[in-house]
């Protein structure tokens, strides 16, 4: 028997809008004028409706800009910003956006900082939109509406304007994983490719310290995949270069071989909302870190590290060095092997706090403040005041002058009242973590298929806080945009759930199509024809029949008619 090569659809594929690009022989260069109008009219005409939904959100981020110049504080920024003036490793936090802050120092101005996070924002938004259209297929609408989140939420625009590492960390892993599923395989990719996305991968682990277990991640997915294990191991081992490099650096100035000094101290907070010493087996050296305080009424979390109740305050300063930090550690697995349920419980009731509709003033009124595009700048803090020639703050120092956000009306008015209103719930984005789960689960045999990598992205960048310190909102935000790509991937053409999607619609094509009351109306036509055939049928025989013929012949012509 032989089989019919399937047709290839006259639809426009997806694949092909990509196809623009000028430089094709006997087409003007991307150099001329000429090429770049051809350039703008083919992108025009291939994603119109990405171009006008992205249209606005770019001048969102404008308004953000000049309503608040240069940028915003965030707490935590100071110390970024106190690190690159210094330049040393901050023993409670990776150091690798303040790296970044001192590339760009020179340049002696905020502005450049933001509009580069802005414009990394955006760039994440188009890596979405082109994965989804180029590689998976999927229609216009569905691409665009998978970047709405990233480009639209006022939250999202208001951390891209703070001093903080979480946009940067957020475009490197989105390039990552732009790169390793932009072709299909195997043999896709290439070793050339998984070498950099390894260098990728190691970069955003010095950027934020969530890095390095979605090192993990990566790899189990290209194994999954059956990526060759040459190109796994090279994306390991070349992500690993700049992590130890990193860490001879941090052992040099800090004398220990690590990244930082706390995480012990992190996971430390996280286990004293429950760690009951009666049901552990303390050494002599960490019963100090017990408190005698009942669970339910403890501080949250944090409260265990930046407080003066904390039982680490009992350590010569810093707590942020070896000792403290190994023993904060030491007592925290303690706590979690002796109470896995209550560890269990504390780490669930944070990821859940993701998902709540309305968000909450969390951990504290000064720091959800900062969250929120305000009426004044946030005052440089005592602790960022120094002695720096004619600056008297680290945080002038690097600007060579007035540190403080300026407010600017009527510009401020309005992104600060678009920030109100317009941003994802968390319930929203749980729907969106289940519709990427419901397309995965519809593709098991697939293992999910390759909406399996950004949907575990997603989901491991609200756990693992909530594993190892606490949750926080700006965590979710960098989660948001990897959901929504799985989501568009789960449910594009070719793929189980995309399946699905176009039978459903084809079903509900039909009903629309059929008028109200047409099944009743049809019966009743259907039973009449019956009648009327069968009373023609009994008006024939009886015409046929002979003369005088008896009465009980009639009868059953009559019967054998109806």
């Amino acid at each position: 028997m032989r089989v019919m090569p399937v047709a290839p659809s006259r639809e426009p594929s997806a694949r092909g809008a990509w196809s623009f690009w000028p430089n094709r022989p006997g087409r003007p260069g991307w150099t001329t004028r000429a090429g770049l109008r051809e350039l703008a009219a083919r992108a025009w005409s291939g994603h119109r409706l990405f171009i006008i939904v992205l249209t606005p959100a770019v001048l969102l981020r404008v308004d953000a800009e000049l309503g608040y110049r240069w940028h915003a504080w965030f707490n935590d920024s100071f110390q970024y910003v106190q690190n690159t003036v210094h330049f040393n490793l901050d023993p409670t936090r990776v150091s690798g956006y303040s790296i970044w802050l001192k590339i760009l120092q020179p340049l002696h101005t905020y502005a450049v900082v933001t509009i580069l996070q802005h414009l990394m924002a955006v760039a994440v938004a188009v890596m979405i939109y082109a994965l989804a259209r180029h590689r998976f297929r999927a229609p216009a609408w569905l691409a665009t509406l998978a970047t709405v989140p990233v480009l639209y939420d006022g939250f999202e625009i208001q951390l891209e304007h703070l001093i903080m590492a979480d946009v940067p960390f957020l475009f490197l892993l989105t390039l990552a994983v732009t790169l390793l599923l932009w072709d299909p395989g195997p043999p896709a990719p290439s070793l050339r490719r998984c070498l950099f996305i390894g260098a990728l991968l190691g970069v955003a682990e010095i950027v934020r310290s969530v890095g390095l277990p979605l090192l993990a991640v990566f790899a189990v997915y290209m194994i999954i995949k059956r990526i060759s294990w040459r190109k796994v191991a090279a994306t390991i081992v070349v992500c690993l270069i700049p992590v130890f490099g990193y860490a001879g650096l941090f052992y040099a100035e800090h004398g220990q071989f690590a990244m930082t000094d706390s995480t012990g101290v992190f996971l430390y907070s996280r286990v004293m909302t429950f760690a009951d010493c009666t049901k552990m087996k303390v050494p002599a050296n960490e019963l100090s870190l017990c408190t005698t305080v009942p669970p339910d009424k403890r501080p949250i979390a944090q409260a265990y590290i930046w407080t003066t109740e904390s039982p680490l305050d009992r350590f010569p300063p810093s707590k942020f060095s070896p000792v403290p930090n190994q023993l904060a550690e030491s007592f925290a697995i303690r706590a979690i092997e002796a109470q896995p349920l209550d560890y269990a419980k504390a780490v669930f009731k944070d990821t859940w706090r993701v998902f709540g509709w309305q968000r909450v003033i969390f951990p504290n009124a000064p720091t959800y403040d900062e969250y929120i595009f305000g009426y004044r700048s946030l005052p440089i803090p005592k602790w960022d005041q120094a002695d720096l020639g004619p600056y008297g703050s680290y945080a002038s120092a690097y600007v060579h002058g007035n540190p403080l956000t300026q407010v600017v009306a009527p510009f401020a008015n309005v992104i600060r009242g678009y920030q109100r209103y317009v941003w994802l719930p968390g319930t929203g984005y749980g729907l969106i973590l289940l519709a990427g789960l419901g397309g995965m689960v519809l593709a098991w045999r697939r293992l999910g298929g390759e909406a399996l990598l950004p949907w575990t992205i997603s989901l491991a960048l609200v756990v693992i806080p909530a594993a190892t310190a606490e949750f926080d909102y700006r965590y979710v935000l960098v989660a948001v945009p990897f959901a929504c790509l799985a989501a568009a991937m789960a449910f594009s053409p070719g793929t189980a759930g995309g399946d699905l999607a176009r039978r459903l619609r084809a079903g509900l094509g039909k009903r629309r199509q059929r008028p109200a009351g047409a099944g009743h109306a049809g019966a009743e036509r259907a039973g009449a024809d019956r009648v009327r055939a069968a009373a023609d049928v009994t008006a024939g025989d009886k015409a046929a029949a002979p003369a005088g013929g008896s009465g009980h012949d009639q009868r059953d012509l009559a019967s054998d008619g109806t």
